[in-house]
């Protein structure tokens, strides 16, 4: 024994598989051979003893766990953090690690009882000393990691785990002299990941595949240039030797049934102090409040799992339910982030949920001036669809013109601070724009349980889904455009030519007819195609009648095209009677606004149409306008055009064949909005007989 490396161990006196803790235990309750396992652990002690010096703790009945000495506690110098185990099934084997500790001379912090840490299991650290990998999410809280920087003085680095296989930090990580890595990148959430690549050059990276990962390859022992580990590939112990590392070998079976290995079976208590190392701030922590139907909504869920996926943690620190069924529900929850960055996304995709941040109560919104015309500083907030009030100077402002995507320009004006969504183009000198996430917050509707579930026809949930009855979506669709139109109100439509080829332009010209819609938007193609059927009975050449292409028929889109430049527009070739039905000559005769917004592969094209993108866009910004209800038909590009544009309160319904469209109008989140996988033709077609059913005297009646 040459270094004097130090490690604890305890014997398997007791060790058997007697509970679940892990995926490894599964199916391997009281299959695992104590006399196997103690010749192993044997074997492991005697390599181990030959490069280090072994100490014993004595086993304790009736904790089998406890031979896993890697997760006694965290050792640095004289100092040492006691693990607060996760699971009941380990708790009682704190106390005789605490004795071992203290009999030893070690000054021993214990955390909160409530705050599990599960010592070197999930905390490594690095080789040269320079910091301390910690790893959170299955067995140990990130909360957990700012203590240890305060006790030991050192700076923590937070790792997520992703994968439940490697529940412990130690079971797909292990930092090894020089300065080298042995790592399952897989077991790892993106941001952990592209931390580690940061902090460990590619040439020092040694990343394995599952088949080592799932041997505990990571599991090992370091010891100078000599790594100890269960039996892995002949190409990791290659790559091993080319940088310079002696492997040993050893089988650990009946220690990977309870999900453990080498190093589990290890705890180093020789960690040097570098006197040039010092403690950071590793883990940010905010206040959230969630207010509303937080249980029959799901909104709770949400909340957390939208803490959790980006990356945080989070403790629920008051919930009040609501007494009454009409009743609101409260919750405070305490969300941490192993950083500033991974913080404000987590925020802002909470306040999106309307979450509100506490410590703002007493903080306005962070403003940085516009330095250069159509550029927004950086960490500037992009709002959200949800309308959104800013803090300033002690009052809650409303953002006029709201939409998402933007960013929120604040100017000061005599009679107080005014707040606007503004495209990133449109922002002025003079400006400021609100950055980081304090002093925000959305404004949600939170209606009673009686009036969501009671509602005649309530909107449909958000969603998509090719299995749901068509009839039904449309049967509310119907009921919803005409109370609308009843009461005077604005519903806008967007399309493309597909409604025409299914031959649904007949249907929607009647909608426009008959006064339900009050704006159309669209393409240079829908406008083309619709007119070429009203000139010729085609569609991009084909018969609309009969379905099959005419001779010719491939010249007739550029002759409609060139039929309505002759005339100079659309409007002024129905006014000389030269278009005399569909889409667009009832939109001219009825006065219904429409906007054309042109592309890259736009024939001629009409004159009506806007080539110029930013021109398009503001002429369709100006059309939504005050709309209630968006009909998207069959286009995906100005289907997400206009739904980015839309603020939420405004129901939206989306009618494509193609699933992937409608999915992704739903993931915008809006609960007032849904998605119908079908032909546009048949929605289109069912849509006008819906209504002419609501008119029908009978229905009346």
């Amino acid at each position: 024994m040459n270094s004097e490396t130090r490690i604890l161990m305890c014997p398997p006196n007791h060790y058997d598989v007697d509970y679940v803790i892990n995926p490894w235990m599964e199916g391997n309750i009281h299959k695992s051979s104590r006399d196997r396992a103690t010749e192993q652990w044997h074997k492991l002690f005697h390599i181990i003893k030959e490069h280090a010096l072994v100490e014993l703790v004595d086993p304790q009945p009736g904790w089998p766990d406890m031979v896993f000495t890697a997760n006694a506690g965290l050792v640095l110098g004289k100092k040492v953090v006691l693990s607060r185990f996760f699971h009941k099934e380990r708790q009682g084997e704190e106390p005789y690690f605490k004795q071992w500790f203290e009999a030893q001379g070690y000054t021993v912090y214990e955390l909160p009882k409530d705050l599990p840490f599960e010592g070197a299991g999930d905390a490594l650290l690095d080789r040269e000393g320079r910091w301390l990998w910690a790893g959170y999410g299955f067995r140990s809280e990130l909360d957990s990691h700012s203590y240890i920087a305060k006790w030991l003085d050192i700076q923590v680095i937070s790792l997520q785990l992703a994968d439940e296989r490697f529940y412990h930090l130690d079971t797909c990580f292990c930092p090894l002299n020089r300065g080298y890595l042995l790592y399952y990148p897989p077991a790892f959430d993106f941001y952990s990941n592209r931390i580690i690549e940061m902090r460990v050059p590619p040439e020092k990276r040694i990343a394995i595949g599952e088949a080592d990962a799932v041997n505990f390859a990571c599991n090992a022992v370091n010891v100078d240039d000599k790594v100890i580990m269960n039996k892995v590939s002949d190409d990791l112990k290659q790559r091993l030797k080319a940088v310079g590392f002696e492997v040993f070998e050893t089988t650990l079976s009946e220690f990977l049934k309870a999900g453990g290995a080498a190093k589990c079976l290890t705890l180093r208590t020789t960690e040097p102090v570098m006197e040039d190392v010092h403690a950071n701030e590793p883990v940010e922590s905010r206040t959230i409040r969630l207010e509303g139907h937080l249980l029959d909504t799901g909104l709770i869920n949400r909340a957390l799992d939208t803490i959790v996926e980006g990356g945080g943690s989070f403790q629920v620190l008051n919930f009040n339910l609501g007494e009454q069924r009409q009743s609101t529900s409260t919750a405070e929850v305490k969300v941490s982030a192993p950083s500033h960055g991974v913080m404000e996304e987590i925020l802002a995709q909470l306040i999106d949920l309307g979450a509100v941040d506490l410590p703002q109560d007493e903080r306005d919104a962070k403003l940085e001036p516009v330095l250069q015309k159509g550029v927004a500083p950086d960490d500037f907030y992009v709002t959200t669809i949800y309308p959104t009030e800013v803090r300033i100077k002690g009052e809650w402002v409303r953002i006029l013109n709201h939409r998402m995507d933007g960013a929120i320009a604040v100017v000061q004006t005599p009679q107080g601070p005014v707040a606007r969504c503004k495209l990133l183009r449109d922002l002025e000198l003079g400006e400021s724009v609100v950055v980081d996430v304090a002093g925000i917050r959305t404004v949600r509707k939170t209606g009673a349980r009686e009036q969501r579930n009671n509602q005649e026809f309530s909107f449909m949930s958000s969603g998509v889904s090719s299995e749901r009855r068509v009839e039904l979506v449309v049967e509310q669709v119907a009921w919803e455009l005409r109370q609308i139109r009843d009461r005077g109100g604005k519903v806008v439509v967007t399309a493309g030519p597909v409604v025409i080829h299914t031959g649904g332009g007949e249907h929607l010209t009647r909608l426009i007819r008959e006064g339900y819609v009050q704006g159309l938007l669209g393409g240079n193609a829908i406008a083309v195609h619709d007119m070429e059927q009203a000139f010729m009975g085609t569609s991009l050449g084909v018969d609309m009648k009969r379905g099959v292409a005419v001779r010719g028929g491939h010249r007739h889109h550029l002759k409609t095209i060139n039929t309505i430049r002759r005339y100079g527009s659309i409007a002024k070739a129905v006014e000389q009677g030269a278009l005399q039905s569909g889409i667009f000559y009832e939109c001219v005769k009825h006065n219904v606004p429409f906007a054309l917004a042109g592309s890259i592969r736009d024939d001629g094209p009409l004159p009506d149409t806007q080539m110029d993108l930013i021109k398009a866009q503001e002429e369709y910004a100006k059309l939504l306008e005050g709309s209630e209800m968006i009909l998207m038909l069959s286009t995906m590009l100005h289907s997400i055009g206009v739904g980015n544009m839309t603020p939420s309160g405004v129901k939206m319904v989306c009618v494509d064949i193609n699933p992937a469209v409608v999915t992704k109008l739903s993931d915008r989140g809006s609960v007032e909005s849904t998605g119908v996988v079908t032909d546009v033709g048949l929605f289109l077609s069912l849509l006008t007989k819906h209504l002419d059913l609501l008119t029908s005297p009978y229905h009346a009646a």
